[in-house]
């Protein structure tokens, strides 16, 4: 993806991984696949290393952010280290290696082209982490959690961090409107539309949706309101 408009520079990766730009150009395995777990590690092992370099541009890039702010963007670089290192020790266990499938770096991409700290958590934290806590939920209750123990406790482990991003995403972009007024506001909204347009040139039509986690994304702070607007909207992208 080359429009300048809407993505931002590619994130620097070593010549062991294979960075596509597009969704329909991973090794999207079907489920009875033998690999498709391992692929699937393996992806989220990179979003994971997408996450800690978003948040890490969000310090840089606004050094001026409130104090409390800068304290829970560097948290969730801690955070989402550990989860990287979770999926890598669990890929490898089970016969997989880093760099054996290709990647896609779209979310470093879409956000850091966005110009407001507003607009990067109302993307980040409360649209792709939120659909991020959907997708955990949906494969916890998936999985037998005596046959695999492993993999549930890493799910678990993640979805509390995953569920506090959103949490201190939903007050920060309130608590920056609030101070900024309508040009924040303005700015939230641009980010949002930006980000959606941007997300379907990726998505090129492929990307699987998860149902909706009311009562995660509840305790994520999100309103009743806010649940069922995102219900409808899962709904009609499924």
């Amino acid at each position: 993806m080359n429009d300048t408009a809407m993505f931002g520079a590619a994130p620097a990766r070593d010549d062991r991984f294979q960075v596509k730009e597009r969704w329909s150009e991973l090794q999207n395995l079907d489920a009875a696949d033998s690999n498709h777990q391992i692929e699937f590690l393996h992806r989220q092992m990179n979003e994971e290393i997408n996450s800690i370099e978003i948040s890490a541009r969000n310090l840089t890039d606004f050094p001026d952010a409130p104090w409390e702010l800068r304290m829970a963007m560097a948290r969730q670089c801690w955070d989402e280290s550990r989860h990287c290192l979770a999926f890598r020790r669990l890929l490898e266990a089970r016969g997989g290696r880093v760099g054996q499938f290709p990647v896609i770096n779209f979310q470093y991409r879409i956000i850091t082209k966005i110009n407001s700290l507003a607009g990067r958590l109302a993307v980040q934290n409360r649209s792709f982490e939120a659909a991020g806590i959907d997708a955990i939920d949906t494969s916890l209750k998936s999985h037998d959690r005596e046959a695999d123990p492993e993999y549930v406790a890493l799910f678990e482990m993640q979805l509390a961090d995953e569920m506090q991003h959103v949490r201190f995403g939903n007050e920060w972009v309130k608590r920056l409107a609030e101070l900024g007024g309508p040009r924040v506001t303005f700015a939230v909204a641009r980010a949002c539309a930006q980000a959606t347009e941007a997300f379907m040139q990726i998505a090129d039509g492929g990307v699987l949706y998860y149902p909706v986690a009311g009562e995660a994304r509840r305790e994520a702070g999100f309103t009743d309101a806010e649940i069922e607007g995102a219900r409808r909207n899962a709904q009609q992208k499924a």
